[in-house]
């Protein structure tokens, strides 16, 4: 997975490392918690710069991009990218993200929709009821080494310019997910971006919530009746939440195809 340009933006007061892999329409990629933008999409990113212009990106105390003195926050991280979309002088995306990336990308379409034209949201929760209960009970007993000898620990000492700072990361997301935003029913619902929800089965997102957010998106209809609505919702099958970015020609397959089908006029 060879980049044609890698750098590091200066946003926020953060050196934010990216990758732009491809040529095409810019697509963003944002990565989930404790991870980065190989562990998350080393598979799935090469199958879409097939056609796309990808820009990769890595948050704060992750992977390449090194933590600076500020609380990690979902919300900050959609600022961080609205930012480095704004210094490579992009001006209309289509955002792809995964778990706490898609949480960012939902908050760059809800806070920034001159940035972006589509979303992509891979386990996404609008709020802390559509995870499974007592999911985050115990994330305040994680301790970093309960993560040695895993891809996040294991990548995160070959990437990091602080390869020590590892208990860090595991701290700035302890917190953050004590700390986790929820968007209002309404401004779901009035998203302008196209938006496609995905979810595996056996997902930590509830079934029933992606339902209920694919409904907000206008989703849910009877189609052959009032014709397809500018939102789909697909729900791969014998799949949990670790394993959705594995399914990489499911995810790269179902991606390119809502990026580039037209949007249907109905809402």
């Amino acid at each position: 997975m060879t980049a044609t340009t890698t750098g590091y933006a200066p946003v926020n007061g953060l050196e934010m490392y990216y990758e732009i892999h491809g040529e095409g329409k810019p697509l963003l990629l944002v990565h989930g918690a404790l991870s980065n933008i190989e562990t998350d999409f080393g598979a799935i990113l090469p199958l879409l710069a097939r056609t796309r212009q990808v820009i990769a990106v890595e948050a704060q105390a992750h992977g390449r991009t090194a933590d600076i003195d500020r609380p990690l926050r979902v919300e900050q991280l959609a600022e961080d990218c609205a930012a480095l979309l704004r210094h490579l002088g992009l001006e209309k995306v289509d955002v792809l993200g995964y778990s706490m990336g898609a949480a960012a990308a939902l908050r760059l379409g809800v806070d920034h929709p001159d940035l972006v034209d589509r979303l992509v949201l891979l386990s996404i929760a609008t709020k802390i009821s559509g995870m499974h209960p007592g999911l985050l009970d115990g994330i305040a007993l994680l301790q970093p080494e309960h993560l040695h000898g895993s891809p996040f620990h294991t990548d995160y000492l070959r990437l990091a310019p602080r390869p020590e700072d590892f208990p860090i990361l595991v701290e700035r997301v302890k917190d953050m997910d004590q700390n986790l935003p929820e968007v209002p029913d309404e401004a779901v619902a009035a998203l302008a971006s196209p938006t496609l929800v995905m979810i595996g089965d056996s997902d930590i997102i509830r079934p029933e919530h992606a339902v209920e957010v694919f409904r907000l998106l206008g989703g849910g209809v009877a189609g052959d009746n009032v014709g397809l609505p500018r939102c789909q919702l697909a729900v791969l099958p014998g799949t949990t939440h670790v394993t959705l970015v594995h399914r990489a020609e499911w995810v790269a397959g179902m991606a390119e195809s809502f990026l580039t089908t037209e949007v249907p006029a109905t809402a």
